[in-house]
């Protein structure tokens, strides 16, 4: 029994070798992963919410807001198909100096022209305070 029992001992140690091989090469990616999460979910709770009484309220209703807006600035609103890229971010678009704060919301739109072929799909922005566009990015003005 002596070396057939010492080749199965042996085999019981590589295998053993092996899956803590495994557990090693897996613990440390995922711990660093879960490190990470827990450090970006602690940053995010401790970031500040933007100044309602500098960027306005929050626009829950940012696409209608937008929608409506769009009315007046588009040709054909009625052919607007619009592609919204991402939730409204706080934001300064003032210029020289003078601040104006809100909430810019970004989209992209594709229109027909007063040909009435689409135009492509073309980046605005919209920047909102309480409730309404004060202005748009993105429209040559």
């Amino acid at each position: 029994m002596g070396s057939a029992g010492a080749s199965a001992f042996i085999g019981l140690d590589e295998q053993a070798g092996a899956v803590q091989d495994w557990f090693v090469k897996i613990s440390f990616p995922l711990g660093a992963a879960l490190a990470c999460l827990a450090g970006l979910a602690a940053a995010r709770a401790q970031t500040p919410s933007p100044d309602p009484a500098r960027y306005g309220q929050y626009p829950i209703g940012y696409k209608e807001i937008v929608t409506r807006w769009l009315q007046d600035k588009l040709l054909d609103p009625s052919s607007a198909q619009i592609d919204w890229e991402g939730d409204p971010q706080p934001a300064d678009l003032g210029t020289k100096g003078q601040h104006l704060y809100g909430y810019l919301v970004k989209f992209k739109v594709n229109s027909r022209n007063r040909f009435g072929a689409y135009t492509g799909k073309q980046a605005h922005g919209a920047l909102i305070r309480n409730g309404e566009v004060i202005k748009g990015t993105g429209f040559g003005y």
